[in-house]
C-alpha cells in the first residue's frame, strides 16, 4: 500500500512538476525513473533510501553517469528484513 502510494507521488511529478521543470539530472536513468524502478524493485522502504541517496549525489558537482538501480537492496535492508526464504510459514 505505501509502495503504491509513493509511486503515485514520483508518477505525479512526472507528469504534473517535471515538465515546468525541465530536465536536469545528469544521471541515466533519470531521477524519477530510478526512484520508480527502486520501489518496484525494492519496496517501499529501501526503495525510498535509494531514491533519498541518489537525490543528494545529485548536485552542480557530480558528474552524473549512468547510475542503474542495484539487483539487491542495500545492506541495512537485508540485516533488518531476513530473506523471504527464511521466513517460517505456519
Amino acid at each position: 500500500m505505501i509502495r503504491a502510494v509513493l509511486i503515485g507521488l514520483v508518477k505525479g511529478y512526472r507528469l504534473l512538476l517535471s515538465p515546468w521543470l525541465g530536465s536536469a539530472c545528469r544521471f541515466t536513468p533519470t531521477c524519477s525513473a530510478y526512484s520508480l524502478q527502486a520501489l518496484e524493485r525494492h519496496g517501499a522502504a529501501a526503495g525510498s533510501y535509494l531514491t533519498l541517496a541518489r537525490l543528494v549525489r545529485c548536485h552542480p558537482w557530480c558528474a552524473g553517469g549512468i547510475d542503474e538501480v542495484p539487483a539487491h537492496p542495500p545492506r541495512l535492508f537485508t540485516r533488518l528484513l531476513p530473506p523471504s526464504s527464511q521466513k517460517k510459514t505456519s
